[in-house]
């Protein structure tokens, strides 16, 4: 199908459907049952610039600014621009030891419900198969259709396929490859891989920052989009950020309702995950990236966040966080209404680095023990409980919080009320202020009967007790380094 006559298709959808491009009728969103139940799912960072594997995933733009650690690195190790530019990485691209069963049984044992792999990042490369490029991982490198296969792979495990699509701030992230002699060069044809590379904008946050982009490169982004859709179905659709630039309002409208209109034409639930108030609220699902909410919310949101602290793709030098970390940060983020999505940054020949794969296998053991109160729960009347404050928002997952014996967080789900200890204590004594007991009704906190007290994945008898201070007990062969979930029943 042509651009032309996917644009005409686009409208035909958007006429004859339930949705229409605008934020009114697409306020008419409602959250899929099965992903505020999900609760874990894995982001995949994979592409061309997993190949050099130098600082970060933005490799693509960095290493043709001149003086910086990538534009250096570039030359060394690969050679002058001119002679070896960003293209000249796909035929190094082999994926020859990619195995798209082997990475969904291991996203199974990792206890996610659901995928996410980046479709296309900024540099252009698309990892599907497509009939508006010729730039795709069906076409050049690995020659295969990555993307398809892995959807192929997950839903043979029951993991939930979704994707994402990073393309808008293609638009001028190759633009600094024009300052000098570089294989990116004008005159470009309209969908060449380096196409446009306009000059960056000098501030990429300004919501009316120059150069808007052209209606023509606007409509190549939603028939690409539109054909990742129809192609592969995803159930979630993943926006990064750029798209909250004024400029892409009419065309984030438009592609909105023509996947909720396709999804509803399927009878499967879909849903737009976007950052920086680039949709309506109400219309998708809130992301954080990089952090989370300090509070519970009223709706149902997602942060996602890596294995690492200082890249989304596989790099020689991860700064990896450790495994306690991340299952602390899901048991911070379910409390509060929200999902976790994890990413990992497989190796270029598709195989999965160890220190990712430890953390998705500890991830998963603790899951397999304390799942019940996570998948499927909401939150209580309190969130948490202890000293330790929370940051707010986004890009502040830079440090782990300082957790105490005295940190707890709060899900309910099995007619039970599960109170996750963040550290759990040396001495075995726990007290658990939110569970106390309150003897005027008429006051805000917690007047339940607690039939019922014990710890999962442990057989000790908790013996415990309850007053106007606490809900209190001592264990003495309860020992982990990760969060212990206390199981309270009520009557």
């Amino acid at each position: 199908m042509t651009k032309e006559q996917y644009l005409k298709q686009i409208d035909e959808v958007i006429a004859n459907g339930k949705f229409k491009a605008n934020w009114a009728s697409l306020s008419q969103f409602e959250m899929p049952k099965w992903f505020e139940k999900a609760k874990f799912g894995i982001f995949i960072h994979w592409g061309l610039y997993s190949v050099p594997a130098f600082n970060n995933e933005w490799y693509s733009r960095n290493m043709y600014i001149q003086g910086t650690e990538e534009f250096e690195h570039h030359v060394k190790t690969f050679g002058p621009h001119a002679e070896f530019g960003y293209k000249d990485f796909i035929p190094l691209f082999t994926a020859d030891k990619f195995n798209a069963d082997e990475w969904a049984a291991l996203f199974k044992e990792a206890g996610a419900k659901y995928v996410c792999p980046v479709a296309e990042h900024h540099d252009g490369f698309q990892m599907y198969d497509s009939e508006l490029s010729e730039w795709t991982a069906a076409k050049k490198g690995p020659k295969r259709d990555l993307i398809g296969e892995l959807k192929t792979a997950f839903e043979k495990q029951d993991l939930t396929f979704c994707t994402s699509s990073h393309r808008a701030e293609h638009w001028w992230f190759m633009g600094h490859g024009k300052e000098f002699d570089s294989d990116v060069k004008d005159p470009m044809e309209v969908g060449d891989f380096y196409w446009p590379s306009v000059e960056e904008p000098k501030d990429q946050h300004d919501l009316f920052a120059d150069p808007y982009p052209t209606e023509e490169y606007m409509n190549d982004w939603l028939v690409r989009t539109a054909e990742l859709i129809d192609k592969y179905q995803p159930k979630i659709l993943y926006f990064d950020w750029w798209i909250q630039h004024e400029s892409w309002k009419k065309h984030l409208q438009k592609i909105t309702a023509y996947y909720y209109n396709r999804g509803a034409e399927w009878g499967i639930p879909t849903a737009i995950c976007y950052k920086h108030d680039a949709m309506m609220f109400g219309t998708g699902v809130v992301d954080v990236e990089r952090g989370k909410f300090s509070e519970v919310k009223p709706y149902h949101w997602q942060t996602d966040t890596a294995v690492a602290h200082n890249s989304w793709c596989y790099t020689t030098n991860l700064d990896y966080k450790s495994s306690e970390e991340i299952v602390r940060y899901l048991a911070d983020v379910v409390s509060k209404n929200g999902n976790l999505l994890l990413n990992i940054g497989p190796k270029a020949d598709g195989s999965i680095p160890e220190g990712d794969r430890k953390i998705l296998e500890d991830v998963g053991a603790w899951l397999k023990v304390n799942g019940e109160a996570i998948y499927g729960s909401t939150f209580w009347r309190f969130a948490e409980e202890g000293p330790t404050a929370e940051s707010d928002g986004q890009f502040n997952d830079a440090g782990e919080p300082v957790y105490t014996a005295k940190d707890f967080r709060f899900t309910v789900n099995n007619g039970c009320i599960y109170a996750i200890c963040m550290k759990y204590p040396e001495d075995g004594h726990v007290e658990i202020k939110s569970l106390r007991d309150t003897p005027n009704p008429f006051m805000p906190y917690f007047h339940g009967i607690v039939e019922d007290v014990s710890i999962l994945g442990s057989d000790e008898k908790i013996e415990w007790t309850k007053d106007k201070e606490s809900l209190r007990f001592t264990t003495k062969t309860v020992k982990s380094e990760f969060p212990v979930v206390i199981k309270v029943k009520l009557a």
